[in-house]
Parts: C-alpha cells; structure tokens; sequence
C-alpha cells in the first residue's frame, strides 16, 4: 500500500493543502513554525481517532476546547476534512482507493459528519462508495469479492455506529470481508510517527517485552534485546552499521541490573569496559534507535520523523538519508513511505531525486506547501551544479523568489 494523495481542509494552519503523487520518500524542510509538524500530526490525530474517537483525539490536540482549538480560524463553522488516495491490490489489480473523512460539530458536539471509502468498480467510470456513513449511520458492501462481476448486485449492509464521533473503519475495519476499510484501518494502527525523546531512552527501563521502537523510544533497551535474542544476525548487520558509522563503538549489550531492570551498554574499542548509556552522546544513542528502526523485521507501512538531524553529526546526515530511501526500497520492492521533515541541508544534498522535496511556507496563519519538482528554475540550479542543501541556505526555496 502505498499513499498516492493527501488532502487536508481546516485543519490548524492547514486550511487547504493537496500533496498528489507522493513519492515513497518525501522531505519538508521551513522554518519553524511554518507547518510541518502540524502535517505529521494529521497522521498521528486519524490514529487517535481510530484508537479512541474523534472527541478525545480533538481534546488531544486542541485541549479542552477539541474542535474549537483544532479547526483553522476563521473557519469555525465548517468541517475538518482529511481525504488520503491509496493504492491497495484488489481481486489482483492495483486499485486506487480513496478515505474520506469530515469531521464537526452537531448541537456544540464534535461528530463524523460523513466517511466514506470509494474505488471504481470496473476499469471505467466513477468510483463506487463500499462504506458510507454519516452521523453515525450509513452502510458498507460485504461481497467486495464480487468487485469485477458489474452484473452481480453489491449486498449492502445498513447499519448505526454506537456513537456519532465513532470511525465506521473502527469496527468494520476488524472484519475481513470489508476488504479496504480493513486494509485502511491497518494502515493507520501500523503508521510510525517518531518522535524520539534522548532522556526517555536513556537509562534503566523496567523489563518487558517490545518487538518494535515507540514513538518516544523508551522501550530501546527492551527491542535491542528482542533482536539481540530472536534475530541475532539482524543485531549483527545493526552493530555493524554502528561500528561504521559512529567512531569508537565496538559493541552494544542489553543486561538485566540486579533489581529486575534492563540497561544498554556501550564498548569503545579504546576502554576495557563498556559504559551505560547516560555517559554515551546523543547521537550515538539516537543513530542506534534509528538503526533498529529502519530493519525491523516487520517494518511499518509509514514512516513520519521530524527532524532527525538533532544530536546528530552533519556528516551522518548523509548516511540517515540514504537508509531512509532504502527503507522505502527495502530488497528492490518498493513496501514503504518515509515522510521526514528537516532543516538539515547535509541530509537534502543526500536525497537522492528532487522530486521527494517539498517546503512550507506560512503567512496570515495559514499554511502552504510546495514540490520542488514544479519549478523549472530549480531543476536548472540543480543541473547546474548547485546542492539543495546550498539553495535551502540560500532562501532559494521560495515561492516568491521562483516566480
């Protein structure tokens, strides 16, 4: 699965933004402020939407006020709207599927005013709604198999959510007869939004079992082991990738303290004994956390990381870049999305195709955002020598200066 296109209406400063052909890795760079965290937190509030609903993931990220806090200025009285394209294999055909969500208020209520996943039907005309749903009531298709068979009619089951601020995928996404709302609602559960905390991951955590990196990286001890015990060659091809790239580190160990707790040690190849990691840089904890990130064995479906080059040397930027393409690339099959956001111009100079660089800009409180692959100047710059890297520096990236 891939997303093709995002559209946004409403929501904070993105009071009307459309990304269409996404390339599977994509970079934003803008200065602070300018909306690129508030693009990410799209992905992380449709997850709290799904793993709660609408109410508490508006309370999430707007307060108390929720819906008030949430939705653009000005534009109170309409409705958030979030609209992702994405393709899906379907009775073995690549079918653009499109998940379209509004959300407002109904008697000073926050509710799901309308949800719909929509795919055309045959090779022609226009697409079908499979799941339809407005305040809480509506209906989806069961025989999705009979997709190709035009004559055979669809069984459409009407039914009524528990609540009106309940996602309809919420439900019908655990059934597999709903082929796309469970594929969607998959996706969401599996998308990655990192936001990597130094002092969470530092020092001695409780021991449990993780097979994958949190958001905030507090369970790192607890994966590093999980790796280091059930895939030991994959933890090798990981400190291998360590010992290259970060100077001094010759090995890395997880040991349990005498008090039931896990802690990461790490060996440079100058001292006898390993030290813990609170006397460890940054950037040689955080590189490991992305290492484990980028090979885990079942690797997330989207991957959103907000400026990785903090604690991180420039001349690694070069190396993050290239493992994050990778990840979208992994073994020649193209599986994974990337979306980072930077200010890093070491890591633009190393992504590898102008067409994954976008950049914000904001004015009057809202939000814009703009391909880089759009302009003909750029495309110019570039050929002729100049690095992204140098025309981000530069003020280059400006949709006033390019016009």
């Amino acid at each position: 699965m891939q997303i093709e296109s995002l559209r946004v209406k409403n929501f904070k400063a993105l009071q009307d933004i459309s990304l269409d052909n996404l390339p599977r890795f994509a970079v934003f760079v803008g200065r602070n402020g300018s909306g690129k965290s508030t693009l990410f937190r799209v992905f992380g509030f449709l997850k709290n939407c799904l793993k709660d609903n609408v109410r508490t993931a508006l309370n999430i990220e707007g307060g108390l006020n929720g819906f008030g806090e949430v939705v653009s200025r000005g534009h109170e009285k309409e409705n958030i709207v979030i609209e992702i394209k994405f393709r899906m294999p379907i009775q073995q055909r690549n079918r653009l599927v499109t998940y379209h969500i509004e959300i407002g208020l109904s008697e000073n209520r926050p509710v799901v005013r309308r949800e719909y996943l929509s795919y055309k039907r045959g090779a022609f005309g226009s697409p079908y709604h499979y799941m339809d749903f407005s305040d809480g009531k509506g209906y989806a298709v069961s025989n999705e198999e009979d997709f190709d068979e035009q004559e055979k009619p669809l069984n459409r089951e009407d039914t009524q959510l528990k609540s009106a601020d309940i996602l309809a995928i919420k439900g019908l996404g655990q059934f597999e007869k709903f082929k796309a709302a469970s594929a969607f609602r998959q996706l969401i559960e599996n998308w990655h939004i990192s936001d990597f905390h130094i002092n969470d991951a530092r020092g001695r955590k409780s021991d449990q079992q993780a097979e994958h990196i949190s958001e905030t990286g507090e369970n790192l001890p607890a994966v590093a082991r999980h790796l280091y015990e059930n895939v030991p060659d994959l933890f090798k091809k990981i400190l291998g990738k360590m010992r290259e790239r970060v100077p001094g580190v010759a090995d890395i160990e997880v040991k349990t303290t005498e008090d039931g707790y896990l802690i990461i040690r790490y060996k440079d190849g100058a001292f006898e004994n390993p030290f813990i990691d609170k006397n460890v840089s940054d950037g040689t904890i955080k590189m490991f956390a992305y290492l484990m990130l980028l090979e885990d064995p079942k690797p997330f479906p989207i991957l959103c990381i907000e400026e990785p080059e903090n604690q991180l040397y420039p001349e690694l930027m070069t190396v993050l870049a290239e493992e994050f393409d990778a990840y979208a690339r992994r073994g020649g099959q193209q599986h994974g999305q990337v979306f980072v956001s930077t200010h890093s111009p070491e890591f633009l100079n190393a992504v590898p195709n102008i067409s994954s660089i976008y950049w914000l800009e904001k004015s009057d409180g809202v939000s814009r955002i703009y391909r880089a692959l759009d302009y003909k100047q750029l495309m110019k710059l570039k050929q002729g020598g100049d690095s992204m890297g140098a025309l981000w520096l530069q003020g280059m990236l400006n949709s006033k200066r390019l016009k």
